[in-house]
């Protein structure tokens, strides 16, 4: 531990691009930011917490993060760029950017709630009805109300499409019967958006319906799945005859697939984002200092490839998720963020670790703490969203024009496919 005496030198970033009206708008954000939290100066704030000992600290946390969103909701910058009827500030993407920019500095997090609101908030946004959006967005930008994501099934992950969970018309209601996997935050969610089959005689992505489920509906039942880091971040969720209104479907029966798809767009660029947080490169230098490597020619390569790749995804996530807001096809396939994102976390782990050496998988250290967990967690950016396998399918088809992969059952009833056999 010879880096262990070099004091911390905050990493302050620049930002030299910016017009006089955009460095305005930095400045007001900022201070308001330095009134209200600290700065992260090492990485055992509460806002890196990924890991809790038990379900009453997972709680502690959730309620945290709630009162967070709530601050950021009453001061008006929870939505920047949301429409004022939404609950948003109605403003720019470029602003909506510089807070996120600044926020990361601080040691202050909306946690999965942030999630939530990105997944949920704009399919409900864009499909849903003027009854929805008013009962659903506001609550849900003020931290009131946690949203998860149940699409993922035990057959249907990669292959969503393939999901097996029924949803039965009966008749202002929908009797839904299955199981979702790898749901984050479920056990802690308020509602969640569904995806289920309402058609199985139609092909495999026409016979989908999206829906709005409370989860407290009798029949609805969150299982913790411990993870490898010690985390029940992930759930698995049963449903047993839960029924759902039918005000609750969003867009039409049968076409859920259109909505899931921006919900998944929207996935792709959260997920490739996630590097915007201080505990990318700035935090990397930061412990290259502390732990004495900075000189080091090598991790010093290293460095300047993590600071160029993290700059390609934040312009690239930038890009997308514009054009994603603003209703237009993509400039380029969110698959080529996501599968970037994903080597460059590995590498960024690789690279944390292997500073600190042995003391790398020791989990006692405000430093060693954090990158122990990055260890086991970096792998992970390679499945959830879509594997990268799959991603990379999707880059050979619609980036590089080369022909799709034989797809036999494209329009075959899913009642006749593998996910449907049996059923009469």
């Amino acid at each position: 531990m010879s880096g262990g005496a070099i004091p911390y030198r905050r990493i302050v970033v620049e930002h030299s691009q910016d017009s006089p009206k955009q460095a305005v708008f930095r400045a007001e954000v900022r201070a308001w930011l330095e009134a209200r939290a600290p700065l992260r100066e090492d990485g055992d704030g509460w806002s890196t917490r990924t890991t809790h000992p038990d379900a009453a600290a997972e709680k502690a946390h959730m309620d945290r993060c709630r009162v967070w969103q709530r601050e950021l909701y009453d001061s008006g910058w929870a939505a920047i760029d949301w429409p004022v009827d939404h609950g948003g500030r109605g403003g720019e993407r470029w602003q909506r950017q510089i807070f996120q920019q600044e926020a990361a500095q601080f040691d202050v997090t909306s946690g999965f709630l942030a999630a939530g609101i990105a997944l949920a908030g704009p399919a409900i946004g864009h499909f849903g009805t003027d009854e929805q959006k008013d009962r659903h967005l506001k609550p849900m930008l003020r931290g009131d109300v946690v949203w998860c994501q149940l699409f993922s099934e035990p057959g249907a992950g990669s292959d969503l499409a393939n999901l097996a969970t029924r949803a039965e018309r009966d008749g202002d209601e929908f009797v839904v019967n299955g199981q979702k996997v790898w749901n984050s935050s479920a056990h802690l969610s308020d509602w969640g958006i569904l995806l289920a089959r309402t058609d199985p005689d139609a092909p495999k992505h026409k016979g989908i319906t999206f829906f709005l489920v409370d989860m407290a509906t009798p029949g609805v039942e969150p299982r913790p799945i411990r993870t490898i880091n010690g985390s029940a971040h992930f759930n698995e969720v049963f449903l047993s005859d839960v029924r759902i209104p039918a005000e609750n479907v969003v867009g039409d029966v049968n076409s859920g697939w259109a909505v899931a798809r921006l919900v998944l767009a929207n996935e792709s660029t959260m997920i490739g984002g996630g590097m915007d947080r201080a505990d990318s490169t700035a935090n990397l230098i930061a412990l290259a200092r502390r732990w004495g490597t900075s000189q080091d020619p090598m991790v010093r390569q290293a460095l300047a490839s993590a600071y160029t790749r993290e700059k390609l995804l934040d312009w690239m996530g930038r890009r997308l998720q514009e054009d994603v807001r603003q209703g237009r096809q993509p400039t380029f396939d969110g698959s080529v963020l996501k599968v970037y994102w994903s080597e460059s976390r590995r590498d960024r782990g690789n690279l944390g670790v292997g500073m600190l050496g042995g003391y790398g998988v020791a989990g006692d250290h405000a430093d060693t703490g954090v990158w122990a967990n990055e260890a086991l967690n970096r792998f992970w950016g390679s499945i959830g969203g879509g594997t990268d396998e799959v991603h990379r399918n999707n880059m050979a088809e619609r980036v590089l024009g080369l022909p799709p992969e034989p797809r036999v059952d494209k329009h075959v009833p899913w009642r006749e496919q593998v996910g449907g056999a049996g059923l009469g």
